[in-house]
Formats: structure tokens, C-alpha cells, sequence
């Protein structure tokens, strides 16, 4: 599918591990979790790995489209040297590396971490769209070790596409909705009552997450209207995604489609059906649909497989649950690319190509709408290689689905619970090839440097060239916030200091390779993200 872009564009996610020339295989960890005990790897820099652990059981069969649950007791010793299959999603096949039984975590920690360490807890939640497991299973050795041993970072998988955000009434009355949400928080309640044996302080979880991940984060914030469990203490949303958020009846149209395709739709039980089908048939009708009322099929909508209001988890649009309070409060970090939608737009040439694409991704647009837009964001300076209106929709949309969602939990949290606790910035570093490719500091672009060049993917070279310098800076405000919920108190030597977000006067951290300061917010950020909060309505953000 065209339209279906990684949600980290430097780099498709790659597995990564310890290099096995690494490993000491004399004296390899293992962790008693009482339901099982796990044999990890220990690596020669000082880091033990455990991967591929059960934090749930297989959600198959009867426990398809339902909340996960505890997984099952086994009395064997079990390898956790390798990462566990991914969660299949959208336009994906089944394979040894894509499955349904996916859900795995992983555990990276120093080597001489005891029970008794306490050490803060990273716990990554990666992205893809609601609709893949893209950044998946990234490398936390390099900052475990760049925190002199004292964190533990955790990542893991969750349902994604059909099978993790399926929503119809049906699904309500017999199975469970956004169960890929509900993944999530099964892993934020594994942290809480076994990441002691790997040396962790359960008081001390910091959440980050990017693109879905980070757009996860602010779901996690709000709720249950924003009741607070005491699964974390900090949360750190780089990129947040947030897509069309729909209620559940105004998911029937998906759901019949997905019964159709299934062939389920004449089953006297369609949830019995669906459960029953084979996987091969599920992934088969695991794709993307053009909305009702699209203008065409043509450019299809980039993601339609996503949380939806449910009454309970989710109560109601981001932006109103974030304007009234109602989210736990804690310290955040908050961060975007320059050119958030770069990745995700069609190569537009006219002023109708911009309102085709709005109107096929936001169906409720109506054309005066579509006019305003269009007036917010007219024709810009050309793009290299990019079509004359490539530029305006690339802003309208990278505004709409992740500058504007920043923005607003900025000021939330500063008017909700303190403009010294909120941080934010703006990641502008120039990459020679992105740049010439005319997609300029895309979406999520910052990851790299937030986990090390390799232990995130197939890194850009300039990280490890011209942009070398700006690696420790990002890597050690995250390691830093992590450790003590401030990104400067353990920041790189080199790294002025991140002003909070403040009073009155807006501020965030403008991220350049050897131009590295504050920055106000311009006004016309503010001014444009008043434009797209008005039209939440038909955008449903």
C-alpha cells in the first residue's frame, strides 16, 4: 500500500542485538518472573539483554479481538537471546518474523544491576501507525551505557492493524476494543511487578514513544478521563501521532467491510467467525479502505486501522481531554521534526490534488473547509525534486497530524500543571540526502539520535559525519530526563541548557548541529494551529 509509510522514515526497523562476537556465553544472565524463568545474554560492554519474553499470553483463538491476559505458567528455562515475532499488520503476510502471537517484550540492563538497584525505567512504546510494529526491537545497549549503568530499558510489541484496533458494537459486546491500547497497558502493569528482578524501580517508569508511540503516550495520559494508576512518572512524546479519532458506530462501515472480506458477514456469529478464521484470511482483509465519502480511491486515506472513543479507555477527542485537565499530570518532554509531513503526502502538483488528499484522510471536510486551508497554507517556496503543492500539504498535514498536537499538550500541561516541567523542542537537522530528496528533517528523524546511530535502524550517514556532534546532545537530554525528570541535570557537557516551556513567552529548544539555542514559538504556528483546531470537528483529532 502506497500510503502506508513507516512512521520512521530514516530507517526501516531493523532487529537488532548484541553482536554474538560480544556475548559472553560462560556465565549468561537469567531472572526468575515466577510464571517463567528467562536465560538473557550478557554482552562484553557491561549490558545484559533478555528478548522475546512473554508479557502476555498468545492472543489467539478465543482471546483474538479480546484483552490480553497473564501469561500462562511454564516451569522450563527459556532462551530469551532472540526477539520474538513482531504483531502482524496491515498488508503484511504471516511469516516466522510476523505473527499473532507476538506479544514479547525485551529488557536491556547493566550487568551488575541486583534487586535492590532501583534504577530508572525507559519504557519505549514504538510507533507504526497504529497499523505495523515499525520501530520495533531497538538496541538499548548503547544508552544504557551512556548512562554510566543506571537505567533498564524496556520495549515491546503490541497488536496493531485489524487485529489490535478492530471496533464495532459487536466487538464491544463480545470481545474488547483498542486491545492494542490495552496491550500496552497489560506491559506498563508487567513493569510494575517484575522489573525489580532486572534491577528497576517499578516508582520510577518514564514513558517515551514515538510517532503512534508518542500519539500512545497521550492516551496513556488521559485515560479513563485521566485517572491516575501510578504506571509512570514521566512521559517523554516525540512525534505524537494524532490521525482521525472516530467513535465506534462511526467504525460499523470498517467492520462490515472487514466481515465482507473475511467472508463472516453472513455468519449467524461473525465474532465466532472471525475467531475461527485462519490468519492468512485475517492478514488478507488487513487493509486499507477508502473512508465514505472519499472523493475517489485515489491517493486511499494513510491510516484507517485506529483507536477509537469507546467511553472507557478513551473518552473523547485528545484535544478536548487535554483543554479540560483531564490527564495525570507529570513532567514531559515534547518534540518534533521541521518537516513532520514530508514523509506522508502525495507528490501534489494543484490546489485540487492538496484538497483530494485532505478530503480522502479527512472525509467530513466540506469544501468551504477545504477552502480555508488551502488560504492557511498557500502555494510556498519549490521543493527539490516535489511537485508545486507538495509543500503546502506537507505542512497542512505534518501541522494538523503532529506540530499542532505538540503544541496543544505544551500548553496543557503548562496551564494544568506547571510551565517549568514541560520541555519542548524543534528537531531541524539538516541530512544532505533528505534534503536533496526535498523532504527536508522528516518525521521521527530524530530517532537515531536519540538511541545511537545502529541501535535504531539503518542510520543516516551523517550521523556519524556532518551531524555527528548533534548525537550526544539528544541522546543525553533523553537520558537525562529519564534519569531525573529534568533533561539537563545529566545532559552532554557541550548541550546548552533546555529551558522549560514557560510563562507567557512560549519557548522551545531549536535542535542544530553546532547551532544548538531557544527559540520563541512563532506566532504563526500559533495562529495556524488555531485555524486547524477549529476544524477538529470533521478532522476528529
Amino acid at each position: 500500500m502506497h500510503h502506508l509509510c513507516l512512521l520512521y522514515l530514516s530507517a526501516v526497523a531493523v532487529v537488532y542485538g548484541a553482536p554474538q562476537e560480544e556475548q559472553n556465553v560462560l556465565n549468561p544472565p537469567h531472572v526468575d518472573l515466577g510464571y517463567a524463568q528467562y536465560q538473557g545474554s550478557r554482552v562484553a560492554v557491561g549490558v545484559d539483554q533478555y528478548l522475546g519474553m512473554r508479557y502476555a499470553q498468545p492472543p489467539l483463538g478465543d482471546l483474538r479481538f479480546r484483552a490480553p491476559q497473564d501469561p500462562l505458567p511454564s516451569d522450563d528455562l527459556q532462551e530469551a537471546s532472540s526477539f520474538g515475532p513482531l504483531c502482524i499488520g496491515v498488508s503484511q503476510r504471516p511469516s516466522e518474523s510476523l505473527n499473532e502471537d507476538c506479544l514479547f517484550v525485551n529488557v536491556f540492563t547493566p550487568s551488575n544491576a541486583t534487586r535492590d538497584s532501583k534504577l530508572p525505567v525507559w519504557v519505549y512504546i514504538p510507533g507504526g501507525g497504529y497499523a505495523q510494529n515499525t520501530d520495533n526491537n531497538y538496541n538499548g545497549t548503547k544508552v544504557v551505557q551512556e548512562s554510566q549503568s543506571n537505567i533498564v530499558l524496556v520495549n515491546f510489541n503490541y497488536r496493531v492493524g485489524a487485529l489490535g484496533f478492530l471496533a464495532g458494537e459487536q466487538v464491544g459486546r463480545d470481545g474488547d476494543l483498542n486491545v492494542g491500547l490495552l496491550d500496552q497497558r497489560k506491559l506498563l502493569y508487567w513493569v510494575q511487578k517484575h522489573i525489580k528482578q532486572f534491577g528497576g524501580d517499578p516508582h520510577h517508569v518514564v514513558l517515551h514513544g514515538t510517532s503512534a508511540g508518542g500519539g500512545s503516550i497521550t492516551h496513556h495520559l488521559a485515560a479513563y478521563g485521566g485517572r491516575n494508576d501510578h504506571l509512570f512518572v514521566g512521559a517523554a512524546s516525540q512525534c505524537a501521532f494524532w490521525p482521525p479519532l472516530t467513535t465506534v458506530s462511526e467504525r460499523e462501515w470498517q467492520f462490515n467491510r472487514f466481515l465482507d472480506d473475511t467472508g463472516c458477514s453472513s455468519s449467524l456469529s461473525p465474532m465466532d467467525c472471525l475467531r475461527a478464521a485462519n490468519l492468512s484470511t485475517i492478514a488478507a482483509a488487513n487493509i486499507v479502505h477508502p473512508y465514505p465519502g472519499a472523493r475517489s480511491e485515489s491517493p486511499l486515506p494513510n491510516w484507517t486501522w485506529l483507536p477509537v472513543i469507546d467511553g472507557n479507555l478513551v473518552r473523547g477527542s485528545l484535544y478536548e481531554e487535554f483543554e479540560m485537565g483531564h490527564f495525570i499530570k507529570v513532567p514531559m518532554l515534547i518534540t518534533s521534526t521541521n518537516d513532520e509531513g514530508t514523509s506522508f503526502v502525495s507528490n501534489a502538483a494543484t490546489s485540487d490534488d492538496f484538497s483530494l488528499f485532505m478530503k480522502n484522510n479527512y472525509p467530513a471536510l466540506t469544501d468551504g473547509e477545504l477552502d480555508t486551508l488551502i488560504a492557511t497554507y498557500p502555494l510556498r517556496s519549490p521543493l527539490p525534486t516535489k511537485q508545486p503543492w507538495f509543500p503546502s500539504l506537507a505542512a497542512a498535514y505534518g501541522d494538523a497530524t503532529f506540530s499542532c498536537p505538540g503544541n496543544q499538550l505544551a500548553l496543557s500541561f503548562s496551564r494544568f500543571y506547571s510551565p517549568w516541567k514541560v520541555w519542548r523542542y524543534r528537531f531541524n537537522v539538516q541530512d544532505p540526502p533528505q534534503v536533496a530528496a526535498g523532504l527536508g528533517v522528516p518525521h521521527a528523524f530524530d530517532t537515531d539520535a536519540i538511541f545511537g546511530p545502529g541501535y535504531a535502524g539503518n542510520y543516516p550517514a551523517s550521523f556519524v559525519g556532518v551531524n555527528a556532534e548533534v548525537v550526544p546532545v539528544t541522546m543525553h537530554y533523553y537520558i537525562s530526563f529519564v534519569r531525573a525528570l529534568d533533561p539537563n541535570r545529566y545532559k552532554a557537557g557541550e548541550a546548552p541548557v533546555w529551558q522549560s516551556w514557560g510563562v507567557g513567552r512560549n519557548q522551545q529548544l531549536r535542535v542544530e548541529t553546532n547551532g544548538t539555542v531557544m527559540e520563541d514559538v512563532p506566532e504563526n504556528m500559533t495562529e495556524v494551529c488555531g485555524v486547524l483546531r477549529s476544524l477538529t470537528g470533521p478532522m476528529r483529532l
